[in-house]
């Protein structure tokens, strides 16, 4: 009588594809999150976790958006300001439609 051996051999599964976050290349310092977005008038409002002054380069990166814009102008409580400082809730206009929730970021 002959004895089968009983050795496992590995099925041929199909590999899973690895599920990688794609990361926005250089898509600079988390400044804030839009908190509102008012069609009518094409601005945005703006709760900051750092500074933000008129003149620096920001971008917007949330769902299919991805822009960047030079800062005009700020407004906090429908004032003309200079520079915002951390924890301020400001307007600014901008160029494209954005979502609340949307990531802004300092180039």
């Amino acid at each position: 009588m002959v004895k089968k051996s009983k050795t496992k051999t590995k099925s041929a599964k199909p590999k899973k594809p690895e599920i990688k976050k794609i990361k926005k290349e250089s898509a600079g310092k988390l400044i804030g999150e839009v908190s509102n977005y008012f069609e009518h008038v094409g601005a945005a409002a703006i709760k900051l976790k750092t500074e933000l002054k008129v003149g620096d380069k920001i971008r917007f990166v949330g769902g299919e958006v991805d822009f960047e814009q030079e800062v005009k102008s700020i407004q906090i409580q429908h004032e003309k300001v200079e520079k915002a400082k951390k924890g301020d809730d400001v307007g600014i206009k901008i160029k494209k439609k954005v979502r609340k929730g949307y990531k802004v970021f300092k180039v």
